[in-house]
């Protein structure tokens, strides 16, 4: 059964291309199936990734951290010990449609 990993983040003033052009390269990550980046408010936004598996989703962490190594600096702390990251993750459960 396929896996889904959330990640919310809120971009810092001016810095939303720069947020955007820094997960191009997220496209050749294997096991991925499928992304998209969603803007939720006025600098936040969401990205939701499909994965093949958990143990793929799990392969591709330090994937996941060196891309963000590359944008940190663009984003702001979402306080509440957060960081500047809210990620979650898990197997599917049900499929809906």
């Amino acid at each position: 059964m396929s896996a889904f990993n959330a990640v919310r983040f809120r971009v810092k003033a001016g810095q939303d291309q720069n947020f955007l052009d820094a997960h191009k390269g997220i496209a050749g990550w294997p096991g991925l199936t499928h992304a998209n980046i969603i803007k939720t408010g006025e600098q936040t936004y969401c990205i939701i990734a499909e994965w093949t598996d958990m143990e793929a989703l799990a392969a591709a962490r330090p994937g996941m951290i060196a891309t963000l190594d590359k944008f940190r600096h663009t984003l702001e702390d979402l306080g509440g010990g957060l960081g500047v990251t809210d990620p979650v993750s898990g197997p599917v459960v049900m499929s809906l449609r």
